[in-house]
């Protein structure tokens, strides 16, 4: 039976919580996300990411895309904090705006961006049911939807095996909150609802490795999404 989903904060509140954060070694993960996100086709120049946390995927992607621009949201002023420090240190400031907002009700106007892409925020939102229209309504006419979260695993022994493999050399913090992301992830079912919901194919959304979800499409209209 598959775990009961244990949602955990949808913001972070405190600067040492974002900090604990901001120190896991997200690298790999991060550049991982990054080549698949470039993979995906042509990104245009306008792109905003949902939920950047410090920042660190537009950064990424800034330094392998020349013509990108990136407004990187999120709910959390601690973690927007870090990310200005990172984007300064970076030398990026002037390519990467930072925007505090919640990702369930957008408040950017309708066809503003080329690209949406989030990574691991869609376990910390409470309410699902708007996000994916949300995105669509600010993605322009053959704008890529790019988003991808962890997995809740089907037990706690699964469960228990990622946190050993992927946090094994983080700090016990870190390692908690691994696992609380976990424990408030969605199943693959979970998320293919979700994007049948907002006009998706369900085969738009796809296992990518042992513990993510990527879900992948274009805009067709203001009305049709098509997988890629």
């Amino acid at each position: 039976m598959l775990l009961n989903r244990i949602l955990e904060a949808e913001t972070v509140q405190s600067h040492s919580e974002a900090s604990e954060y901001d120190a896991m070694d997200h690298s790999g993960v991060n550049a991982q996300f990054v080549k698949d996100l470039i993979a995906s086709g042509p990104l245009g120049q306008d792109c905003l990411d949902i939920g950047t946390g410090t920042a660190l995927i537009p950064i990424e992607l800034c330094r392998n895309d020349p013509v990108v621009r990136v407004m990187a949201m999120d709910a959390s002023r601690e973690m927007l904090e870090l990310a200005r420090y990172r984007l300064e240190v970076g030398g990026i400031m002037h390519r990467v705006q930072l925007a505090q907002g919640d990702a369930k009700k957008l408040i950017f106007q309708k066809d503003y961006f080329d690209t949406i892409f989030s990574n691991s925020l869609v376990h910390h939102l409470p309410t699902l049911e708007t996000f994916f229209p949300e995105a669509l309504r600010v993605l322009r006419t053959g704008g890529l939807l790019f988003v991808r979260d962890l997995v809740r695993p089907h037990d706690q022994e699964t469960l228990d095996a990622l946190v050993e493999q992927y946090a094994k050399h983080e700090s016990e913090p870190s390692r908690q909150m691994f696992r609380d992301s976990l424990h408030a992830a969605l199943s693959i079912d979970e998320v293919k609802n979700l994007a049948v919901e907002a006009g998706l194919e369900s085969s738009c959304v796809s296992m990518t490795s042992d513990r993510h979800w990527t879900l992948t499409a274009r805009k067709i209209d203001s009305s049709n999404t098509q997988q890629e």
